[in-house]
């Protein structure tokens, strides 16, 4: 979402001789809801072409729907947009709401990172430099927005682009981090054997693992 509010104005469509009976109510609806929830997961603004393609109608459909939509959440004072952006359509804030959201994120800057951050942390930590895709391999899920997060606390950063195929982005970690743990670069962190369990711990739990299956 984006306080931005210059947002595009929505080109006219051209008709076309299948657009649908703007009186079926139901049908209406149906694409209403769908609109939304398209828009809502989608990472970028979604073109009328897209969204009609989806919800097996046409264009001049779509962009009327938009268009009401659009009208309708001004209408009701809502808190975000439906705004027609870089050729498509996208929620954001309200241009309004700038001074909230603001306020918002400043003071989010001091809440706990989630464990999926501080996993996602250490492994950076531990790993650098490293890719986006070698560290969601390492934790078997996406981690673009705990990347996001930890990007704007200034724990992580770019450092470079790996040589291989792709020259994908590798991230570190900065110096605030360090700051953060007292210590004075990387090199100083604690070496991972020392949150490995001893040999005969494993095996332990390897035996009551195996005793539960059996």
């Amino acid at each position: 979402m984006s306080t931005d509010n210059q947002t595009e104005q929505a080109e006219p469509v051209k008709a076309d001789a299948a657009v649908l009976d703007l009186t079926d109510e139901t049908r209406l609806a149906e694409i209403s809801r769908g609109i939304e929830a398209l828009v809502m997961i989608a990472v970028d603004p979604i073109p009328d072409a897209a969204l009609a393609s989806a919800l097996d109608t046409d264009e001049v459909t779509i962009r009327t729907i938009c268009l009401a939509l659009s009208d309708s959440y001004e209408d009701q004072d809502r808190g975000f947009q439906l705004a027609y952006v870089a050729g498509g359509w996208r929620f954001q804030t309200h241009p309004d709401l700038h001074g909230v959201i603001s306020d918002y994120v400043v003071g989010a800057q001091n809440a706990r990172l989630s464990p999926a951050a501080l996993e996602t942390l250490a492994i950076i930590a531990y790993k650098q430099p490293i890719s986006r895709a070698q560290i969601g391999a390492i934790r078997g899920v996406n981690v673009d927005g705990v990347l996001r997060t930890l990007s704007q606390r200034g724990y992580v950063a770019e450092t470079g682009r790996d040589h291989g195929p792709g020259q994908a982005v590798l991230f570190g970690t900065t110096q605030l981090f360090s700051e953060r743990l007292g210590i004075a670069g990387p090199h100083q962190l604690p070496p991972l054997g020392d949150f490995v369990p001893p040999a005969h711990v494993v095996e332990a739990l390897e035996q009551t693992l195996r005793a539960d299956v059996e």
